[in-house]
């Protein structure tokens, strides 16, 4: 299957290949991600991709999707600029860190039927969602809602750099990531937030 269609702007086929070059393929969920950046990118009035860390990303979710999120925008984990609060959903907020502005991007709950109007010469539902979700217009493929992030930018971005040591297990604690108990350092996980179960 192409990675696009003459359909689709040149710079979405751009994208697309940046990000399916990380896979030697490009699948639906890719197009989703290069399609919500773009969007996102214009809503918040932000040129990408982005050289600075003025746009910050919150994921929903890991995988295929997020190569063509960083494909656009240039956001990372390792940059500080790309965040994983994994809830399994196709989804990201994109945040203007300088304004404070956020956005929820998400698809439609029509998308995966809709694409098939929009190539019918798909031979599969697969291949008729890795082309409709080129062509589709942003308002039938994506919704946005504007939203408030629970934390403050300042806590979600905290201080790089930033080290302290946990009372308890000892270890380094970077980026302001540490808990305080009882006015004492704790990492989250002596704290109680620990995603590991002891082993016998």
């Amino acid at each position: 299957m192409p990675v696009n269609s003459t359909d689709a702007p040149p710079d979405l086929t751009v994208y697309l290949q940046n990000s399916s070059a990380r896979h030697a393929h490009v699948c639906p969920r890719q197009v989703l991600g290069v399609r919500m950046a773009l969007f996102a990118a214009r809503v918040l009035g932000l040129s990408v991709p982005r050289e600075d860390k003025r746009l910050l990303v919150i994921a929903e979710t890991d995988g295929c999707f997020l190569s063509g999120v960083e494909a656009v925008t240039r956001s990372s984990p390792n940059r500080r600029t790309l965040r994983i609060v994994d809830y399994g959903k196709v989804a990201a907020t994109f945040v203007d860190v300088q304004s404070g502005a956020a956005f929820r991007f998400a698809p439609q709950v029509t998308a995966r039927a809709t694409a098939r109007q929009y190539a019918p010469e798909g031979v599969s539902r697969y291949d008729a969602m890795l082309l409709g979700y080129q062509r589709m217009p942003d308002d039938e493929l994506l919704c946005v809602r504007k939203v408030r992030l629970k934390q403050s930018l300042a806590a979600i971005i905290s201080q790089a750099g930033v080290r302290v040591q946990c009372v308890r297990c000892q270890e380094e604690i970077m980026n302001e990531r540490h808990v305080m108990q009882d006015g004492l350092v704790y990492c989250r996980a002596c704290a109680g937030d620990d995603y590991l179960l002891a082993c016998e």
